[in-house]
C-alpha cells in the first residue's frame, strides 16, 4: 500500500528490510546480503500446464517482500511471530495498534549444525485476500492440504559444481512432503517453519552446502500448487535471494531458559552428521575410504537402520521436479522419480553407510543394468553397477576429474 503522496511504502515496511542482521543490496552484488529477486527467474505451471505441460516465467508476486533475518540459537527456533522479541512481531503489533490490517507470511527455514541457524523469509499482504482464492483455501484448510500444496522452487545462482550437481539447475518440491513443516496461524500471520532436519536427504544436502555457504548465491521462490485448471497458471507468493552468507553474520536470538527446558538433546543426529561428513570425506577423496563403513556404523553409536530420518524418497512421496522434464511425481498415475544427481549424491551416502534406499531408475540409469524398462534398485546396487562399468575402463579413459566418486558417476552417465 503507498504511502499519503503515492510513491512510497509504509515506513515501517522499509525499516524492517534494512533492520535484519545482514542487508538488503541488489540483487547482481549482494555478498552477505539478501535481495528480491525478478519472479521471471523461475518457472511455473502455465494456464495449460496439465494437458501440455508447460512452464512460463513466474511474473509478478502476489507478496510484497519484508524482511529476512539471519539468526542461531541454542535450540531449533520456531514460531518465531509470536515471539515478543521478534522485531517483525513488533513491528506488526504496532501497525494493528494503528489501524493497519497488513497480513504478514514467514517461511523459516531451520538449518541444524553445530549451532541452530534460522534464515527466515517475510512477505506481507497489504489488501484483504481474496474470498475462495487459493492462498484463502491455504489459509483456512488443513495441515494435510497445506502439506500436499506448498511448493519451493530453489536455483543455485552461484556455488561450487558440487552444491550445484545436488541440487539440480532449478529444484521444486512439495514442502510438506520432502521435509516437515509446521504452520502457525494467527490474525494477521502466518509462519511455516521447515525442519530439515526432519529428512535425511534434505539434511544432507544442507549440511553440504552449509560448508561451502559464504560461497553460494541462492534464490528461493514459495508458491501454492495449482493442480486443476481454476488454479492456473501459478503465481509466486514471494521470493527472496541470498548470498554469500557469513555463519559469524548470524544473530544470536536469544532464548530463556524456561523455553530451553524440555527439549529433547541431539546428540544421535550430531554423531550421525559426524559419520555423514566423513562418508563425504572418503568419497571426495578416495584413498582414504579403508574403514568407511565401520567407523561410520561406531560414530552412529547403534544401527543406523533403527533410525527414523533415514526416509524412502518413493515412500514418503517426496516430489523432485526437473526444470523441463515433463514427468512430475506428485500427481496420480505419474512415474515417481528422484531428480538424479541427488540421488547420485544421497546414493553415495547410503553406501558409506550401508544403508539401502530404493528408487525409480532413470531412463539415463537403465543402460547401467542392461534393461529397456522403468527398475528399481537400491542406491547400493547402483553406486555397484556404476563403479564395476568405471573399474572395466583405462584410467586414462576419463578427464582427471572422475577420479572424484561423485564426479565419475556423471562421467559413466555421459558416456553410457
Amino acid at each position: 500500500m503507498a504511502g499519503p503522496d503515492g510513491e512510497s511504502e509504509h515506513e515501517w515496511m522499509e525499516k524492517l528490510k534494512s533492520g535484519g542482521s545482514v542487508p538488503l543490496l541488489e540483487p547482481d552484488n549482494c555478498p552477505n546480503g539478501w535481495a528480491s529477486p525478478s519472479g521471471d527467474k523461475f518457472m511455473v505451471r502455465g494456464p495449460d500446464y496439465l494437458s501440455t505441460k508447460v512452464k512460463i516465467p513466474g511474473g509478478d508476486y502476489l507478496l510484497k517482500p519484508l524482511g529476512f533475518d539471519w539468526i542461531k540459537g541454542p535450540v531449533k527456533i520456531s514460531e518465531i511471530l509470536n515471539h515478543p522479541r521478534s522485531r517483525v512481531r513488533k513491528a506488526l503489533d504496532d501497525e494493528i495498534m494503528a489501524d493497519n490490517t497488513p497480513f504478514v507470511w514467514a517461511f523459516n527455514l531451520q538449518l541444524p549444525f553445530k549451532e541452530y541457524y534460522s534464515a527466515i523469509a517475510y512477505f506481507v499482504s497489504l489488501e484483504p485476500i481474496e474470498e475462495g482464492s487459493l492462498m484463502d483455501q491455504f489459509l483456512k484448510g488443513d495441515d494435510a492440504f497445506r502439506n500436499s500444496r506448498l511448493k519451493l522452487i530453489a536455483n543455485i545462482v552461484k556455488g561450487p559444481w558440487i552444491v550445484r550437481t545436488a541440487v539440480g539447475e532449478q529444484a521444486i518440491c512439495i514442502l510438506g512432503k520432502a521435509v516437515s513443516c509446521k504452520y502457525s496461524i494467527g490474525e494477521n500471520h502466518i509462519e511455516v517453519d521447515v525442519d530439515i532436519g526432519a529428512s535425511m536427504v534434505a539434511n544432507a544436502i544442507v549440511h553440504l552446502a552449509f560448508g561451502y555457504i559464504t560461497t553460494l548465491t541462492v534464490d528461493l521462490a514459495f508458491l501454492i500448487e495449482g493442480q486443476t485448471e481454476s488454479e492456473l497458471p501459478e503465481k509466486i507468493l514471494g521470493a527472496v535471494r541470498f548470498s554469500e552468507l557469513n555463519p559469524a553474520s548470524a544473530n544470536q536470538f536469544d532464548i530463556s531458559s524456561e523455553e530451553i527446558e524440555g527439549i529433547p538433546s541431539r546428540s544421535l543426529p550430531t554423531r550421525l552428521w559426524k559419520s555423514i561428513g566423513q562418508g563425504f570425506s572418503h568419497l571426495l577423496h578416495p584413498g582414504s575410504q579403508e574403514g568407511s563403513v565401520s567407523s561410520s556404523l561406531e560414530h552412529a553409536n547403534g544401527s543406523v537402520h533403527d533410525e527414523d530420518n533415514f526416509e524412502d524418497a518413493e515412500e514418503n512421496n517426496e516430489e523432485i521436479e526437473s526444470n523441463g522434464d515433463k514427468t512430475e511425481p506428485n500427481g496420480e498415475n505419474t512415474e515417481k522419480c528422484y531428480n538424479m544427481t541427488a540421488a547420485k549424491i544421497t546414493g553415495a551416502i547410503a553406501a558409506s553407510f550401508a544403508v539401502s534406499y530404493t528408487f525409480d531408475v532413470l531412463i539415463s540409469d537403465k543402460k547401467l543394468f542392461g534393461g529397456t524398462t522403468p527398475k528399481t534398485v537400491t542406491d547400493k546396487e547402483w553406486w555397484e553397477a556404476t563403479d564395476k562399468k568405471f573399474q572395466a575402463w583405462p584410467r586414462t579413459a576419463g578427464p582427471p576429474v572422475v577420479m572424484n566418486p561423485i564426479s565419475r558417476q556423471n562421467f559413466i552417465i555421459k558416456s553410457s
